[in-house]
């Protein structure tokens, strides 16, 4: 079985109106070589599932976006990704904004094929009276009243790992999975851009099978993208690029998202991006963020 595509051609199985779930965590570990294949793509009224950074801000900007359901949308050291901010301001798009603990549940529903999962997160709190995707339920055990967090059914997940083998076999390194395991069982479909492609063979060992966290069977495609998670950090590989994302944020206010896509996006591969951000060898040369 080999699942190697191209970016154009995984993105090609994404169809109007699906829910689109993206992993990664704010800028770290996006698959924005996807991201940018959907901007690059005729795909419109998605609805988005993350925990977002330029991945959904860059989305709603290009005007493929309907709904997000998010716990944040950040690019961390600069607080409020500011294309998601003016789309939320101008009511562009709809919202479900919730708990960074109710999207995993929402996710694991999803994944274990149940409804709903209960849980006491939220209540009492403005979450419970913003969002009217959410019901309250009564235990039949100890008469206290529950969040019931709905699955979050995804029709497509997009993530960016370390390393995979034609057969869709996924590994992630870095220091943190954030929830890209549980994206992958939510999905229908599992779309996973990678660093490096490798023979099966090098899974053999329990050194590497080690650092695979879901099933082969759950990843649809594998997109080979040396530096497709730019500009959010590759941990180990590289770090986010902190010039980018500042040229990116100060893009809204000086010529806007059709100036910075008409830079690096428009009528560009992704090689061509790269090139345009200083080439591959200066995105693996970006220093690991220090916490």
């Amino acid at each position: 079985m080999d699942k190697i595509v191209s970016a154009k051609d995984a993105i090609a199985q994404i169809s109007d109106g699906m829910t689109v779930g993206i992993g990664g965590w704010g800028p770290r570990r996006k698959p924005m070589a996807l991201i940018r294949e959907i901007i690059r793509s005729d795909l419109k009224d998605l609805t988005i599932v993350a925990y977002g950074g330029a991945d959904v801000g860059m989305l709603c900007a290009a005007g493929k976006v309907k709904k997000v359901i998010f716990a944040f949308v950040s690019l961390d050291f600069i607080p409020l990704e500011p294309y998601f901010r003016l789309a939320r301001q101008n009511a562009e798009i709809d919202i479900m904004e919730i708990d960074e603990g109710m999207l995993l549940l929402g996710l694991r529903a999803a994944a274990w094929k149940i409804p709903f999962i209960p849980t006491s997160v939220g209540l009492g709190t403005d979450v419970i009276k913003n969002a009217s995707d959410l019901a309250i339920i009564n235990s039949p055990y100890d008469e206290k009243e529950w969040v019931a967090m709905p699955a979050l059914k995804l029709d497509v997940s997009l993530v960016h790992v370390d390393k995979a083998d034609k057969r869709g076999v996924c590994q992630i390194k870095g220091p943190d999975l954030y929830m890209d395991d549980w994206f992958a069982r939510a999905a229908e479909m599992t779309i996973a851009s990678c660093e490096e492609t490798v023979h099966s063979d090098y899974f053999s060992g329990a050194d590497e099978a080690r650092f695979v966290h879901w099933e082969r069977s759950e990843t649809s495609a594998v997109v080979p993208i040396s530096g497709g998670a730019h500009p959010s950090s590759c941990a180990p590989f590289y770090g986010f690029d902190v010039e980018h994302f500042k040229e990116y944020n100060a893009s809204a206010k000086e010529g806007g998202f059709d100036a910075y896509s008409g830079s690096y996006i428009d009528g560009k591969d992704e090689s061509e991006y790269q090139e345009a951000v200083g080439g591959l060898d200066a995105i693996i040369s970006l220093p690991l963020p220090v916490y």
